[in-house]
């Protein structure tokens, strides 16, 4: 009880510190995007923990042996999208998308809310790090909802994982979302998702062992409140996926995801 206790004033005064550097930081990073405190702080300790294999140009057998059905994997070197990361820079993107009407969904299990705003409006006023006391149905989070006849001119220059399930087709997500924000744990069909700005923690459970989690509380929430007082046991697979890299989680795969700098992002779902 007292390491629980512990782990958890440790999470909430990392917090803290993490939200004192965001009020300091310059508001540019990498392409433009904010780069805030928790990759140096909360991070820290929680990137000495991560339970997903990475693999490195790996092969197509190798894939479907291995993973394909069976656990998560990070995987590195398949593809280049260096041009596509140029073109996702936060002054190509309000350049190109700026007057675009974008359909934001709430950061809770099962996404209830949809806000359709102009993308800039979003950018410069909604994209802004997480309040921990928020609840989910509170939190507005562009990914999924694309147009993507709108987008078009953006997605022909990304290039996906040459990865393929018999009888999938594969769509696109793309999001950007900012610090401390994340989708708590929900579940669908098999993919891929790509950090192309920031970083992205993920948390995955098999499909037989259900998390305790709060649908409408965001994983920051869950981060602080939840998580410390697991068994070891219990915890969930987990890693941060830093720009480039790709995880892949198969069908029915929980997971929740907790965005550490304003990321930039881009899903390809097997459907």
């Amino acid at each position: 009880m007292f390491m629980a206790a512990a782990g958890r004033r440790g999470l909430l005064l990392l917090f803290v510190l993490w939200m004192m550097v965001t009020v300091i930081l310059p508001a540019s990073g990498e392409g433009g995007w904010k780069q805030n405190g928790l990759g140096i702080a909360a991070a820290v300790m929680e990137e000495e923990r991560c339970t997903v294999e990475r693999r490195a140009h790996i092969t197509y057998s190798e894939f479907m042996q291995h993973y394909a059905f069976l656990k998560p994997v990070i995987l590195q070197g398949l593809t280049d999208n260096s041009k596509f990361r140029a073109l996702c820079s936060r002054e190509n993107l309000l350049a190109s998308f700026g007057d675009n009407i974008v359909r934001l969904s709430t950061a809770n299990t099962y996404s209830y809310q949809k806000v359709d705003l102009p993308f800039q409006e979003y950018v410069e006023q909604l994209l802004q790090p997480q309040d921990p006391a928020s609840l989910g149905n509170d939190t507005l989070y562009f990914f999924g909802d694309n147009n993507f006849t709108e987008w078009a001119s953006l997605f022909q220059h990304y290039s996906p994982p040459p990865f393929r399930l018999l009888g999938t087709t594969p769509a696109y997500s793309f999001g950007i979302a900012g610090a401390g924000s994340g989708v708590p744990f929900h579940w669908h069909g098999p993919g891929f998702s790509e950090v192309i700005y920031g970083r992205k923690r993920w948390f995955l459970y098999p499909p037989e062992k259900t998390p305790e989690f709060h649908p409408n509380k965001t994983t920051l929430a869950w981060l602080l409140e939840i998580y410390p007082s697991l068994a070891l046991s219990a915890r969930p697979l987990e890693c941060t996926i830093q720009a480039g890299e790709v995880l892949y989680f198969p069908d029915r795969w929980w997971h929740a995801t907790l965005n550490l700098d304003t990321s930039v992002f881009i899903s390809t779902f097997l459907g």
